[in-house]
């Protein structure tokens, strides 16, 4: 029996020339999530990760605070999905940098069709695996989990492998998988419980250390 804690990126450069860099609030994100840990006596006996920049410094972040040592598993198959490449599909003219809350919103909406659109195989966005291959990769982790470790386990990844993880877990449509995946917090903490034969759900998109009025405009989603 064993304990998953899947962990979202802290705040990423949403809008920059490299998205794949924590901003400064998304390291002092990572950092009080770490504090959260060793202040609950928290400890990890096998941590995941995707090889994303953001990935590797919201982990950092974690350590910096709790003192954890434990190097991580580095798995491809938990990357996020190339949020740019499936926009193309469904707009292939260059979008304008996003500036204001109706920006933002045009640019999630075409995320959300072009989501939905690469999941029902109707799009093969530039670059990317298949919705299939992609699903492949994010539950290979939860197998490798699952054969490999009891305790606590520590995965840091993005909104689109959670959400993944979630609705093969909980056996969500399609549909219901791209809604969990845009309402994932920057720095959120998902807990499920596991043994050698499935995952099961504990908490959703849990934010414990930004509890306080002090932390609310720490709360960020890109």
């Amino acid at each position: 029996m064993g304990n998953l804690y899947l962990v979202r990126h802290a705040q990423a450069s949403f809008g920059a020339a490299d998205y794949d860099n924590l901003s400064e609030l998304g390291h002092r994100q990572s950092v009080r999530l770490g504090e959260y840990f060793a202040k609950n006596g928290v400890q990890f006996d096998a941590v995941l990760t995707g090889t994303l920049k953001r990935h590797a410094q919201t982990y950092a972040g974690i350590c910096q605070a709790s003192g954890h040592t434990v190097a991580p598993l580095l798995w491809p198959g938990l990357d996020e999905y190339d949020s740019l490449a499936l926009i193309a599909t469904v707009h292939p003219q260059p979008l304008e940098k996003p500036g204001t809350p109706e920006q933002y919103r045009h640019h999630f909406r075409l995320l959300c069709n072009g989501l939905t659109q690469w999941m029902d195989g109707v799009v093969s966005p530039k670059g990317m695996p298949s919705y299939a291959q992609f699903v492949h990769g994010v539950t290979s982790a939860l197998e490798h989990i699952r054969k490999n470790h009891t305790g606590n386990v520590l995965i840091v990844s993005s909104g689109g492998p959670i959400a993944t993880a979630l609705g093969h877990i909980l056996g969500t449509a399609p549909e219901t998988t791209v809604k969990l995946n845009m309402r994932i917090r920057n720095s959120s903490v998902t807990e499920c419980t596991f043994n050698t034969k499935h995952h099961q759900l504990l908490t959703f998109n849990t934010l414990p250390h930004l509890d306080g009025a002090e932390y609310a405009p720490w709360i960020t989603y890109a």
